[in-house]
């Protein structure tokens, strides 16, 4: 899907059938968003092995804590994650609850993932979706990981091309398996047990060479509404 990545609006606004992605560039920094972030999240980026990958984590939490905040007409601060069944982060109490104040009453449900410098975080109302980005990662042995992760067939699709365009169509397909197991919110210990019904409506997002990304969607297919962080008055 090809999309122009417009400033997001200050005060937005969703529909049940549209949902909006967000992307930011986490190198441009958010000293002034990190003071968002519960004690528990600050923790948590400081644990990490690396502190610039520790820096984009609690970046990538920060913004996902301001945007939200804005579609709830609430403090960035204020808002409470519980998990679902299968650990999917949701918004619970105050969060939640500020919601059913807006004109577009119902429940929110968004989804967030980062690699490198870019993340993106998908916002919907009822439908639940999920959103992947992927970079290169070298020595990779595409062929062997699509084997034992995304099938046979894939696989050999995947043998039978170039290096440079198997490496390419592997983070295709791989962005759009994640997605999915995102929107169920199984993770990839749920590949093997998927929830019953239809399908998620599946598309990939343009974000720029060389990284891949994809949108799924429960209940698809809708619009998609693509914004750059940071919004308008950010």
């Amino acid at each position: 899907m090809h999309a122009e990545w417009e400033s997001g609006p200050e005060r937005p606004q969703i529909a049940l059938d549209v949902v909006d992605v967000w992307r930011a560039d986490l190198a441009a920094g958010g000293d002034d968003l990190h003071g968002s972030l519960s004690e528990q999240e600050r923790e948590r980026a400081s644990r990490f092995v690396r502190t610039e990958d520790g820096m984009r984590w609690g970046y990538a939490r920060a913004i996902l804590r301001t945007v939200l905040a804005r579609y709830t007409d609430a403090d960035p601060r204020a808002l409470r994650f519980a998990e679902g069944a299968h650990g999917k982060p949701e918004l619970a109490g105050t969060g939640a609850d500020a919601l059913a104040g807006r004109a577009t009453a119902g429940h929110l449900r968004f989804n967030l993932s980062h690699s490198g410098d870019t993340a993106l975080i998908a916002v919907a109302l009822h439908r639940e979706v999920g959103v992947d980005v992927e970079l290169p990662r070298r020595a990779t042995d595409h062929v062997a990981i699509a084997r034992r992760i995304l099938g046979d067939e894939e696989a050999e699709r995947l043998a039978a091309l170039d290096e440079p365009t198997r490496e390419r169509e592997f983070l295709r397909a791989w962005v759009r398996w994640e997605a999915v197991l995102k929107c169920w919110g199984t993770g990839i210990g749920g590949a093997d047990d998927p929830p019953t019904g239809p399908d998620p409506w599946v598309v990939e997002l343009d974000v720029g060479s060389p990284a891949a990304a994809a949108l799924a969607v429960e209940d698809g297919p809708c619009t998609v509404r693509c914004w750059q962080w940071p919004a308008v008055g950010a």
